[in-house]
């Protein structure tokens, strides 16, 4: 299954046997078939499936005489298929903050952004600078922003952003992009760093130009 997968691009049954296991907390095949209105058979198959994509995993249970029988549960994978309301419930509660005191914000997004380049930082220290380009890809990736590093000809890197994991609080609150920029900018310090591609401004993607900067001629 892609990684990008999501409840609507599943089959229907086994969508609804994700639902139904949701709803459950733990689920038998058998209780599973009744509730779904087929075969257990047929059951069985598909959360062989789910369980080969990493959705589902099972418990076995003793009780009495006879063989055990499972208990198939969601995976973390599985579970994070549901909607999540987070990025609603975030934007609310900044303009709750806001609200108190309008420079509140640009400081928390200040202060996030202060804690990221310090995380970052231990990550590429004593790297080369491929080696820390790539090695701050994966940290954006590890975000959730989806990040790959390209090489340029000239010995420039791009790092294109295929998803933005703070796009619902950025297209309210602009100083997030301005933080995202400055953790890149900071973390890279010899470097020279520009967005070349921005969701918000109407791109599919968000990259940026990262190139070493050229030495100085000593006088």
């Amino acid at each position: 299954m892609s990684d990008t997968a999501t409840l609507d691009t599943l089959p229907a049954t086994r969508r609804a046997l994700l639902d139904a296991i949701k709803r459950q907390g733990e689920a038998r095949a058998d209780e599973l078939a009744a509730k779904l209105g087929i075969t257990v058979s047929a059951v069985r198959q598909h959360l062989s499936a789910l369980q080969a994509d990493g959705l589902v995993g099972h418990r076995e249970v003793r009780a009495g005489p006879g063989r055990p029988h499972h208990d198939y549960r969601l995976s973390e994978r599985g579970d994070n298929l549901f909607p999540r309301r987070y990025a609603s419930i975030v934007t609310d509660l900044l303009v709750e903050a806001e609200a108190e005191d309008p420079a509140l914000v640009e400081r928390m997004f200040e202060r996030r952004r202060v804690r990221r380049v310090e995380r970052a930082k231990e990550r590429l220290e004593g790297k080369s600078f491929p080696e820390r380009v790539a090695e701050l890809t994966r940290v954006l990736d590890e975000d959730g922003y989806l990040a790959e590093v390209v090489p340029q000809d000239d010995g420039a890197f791009r790092i294109v952003e295929h998803n933005c994991a703070i796009l619902a609080v950025a297209s309210q609150y602009g100083v997030a992009c301005g933080t995202e920029l400055e953790f890149i900018r900071e973390v890279l310090p010899d470097a020279r760093v520009e967005r070349v591609a921005h969701l918000l401004s109407g791109g599919h993607v968000c990259a940026y130009e990262v190139s070493p900067l050229s030495r100085r001629t000593p006088k």
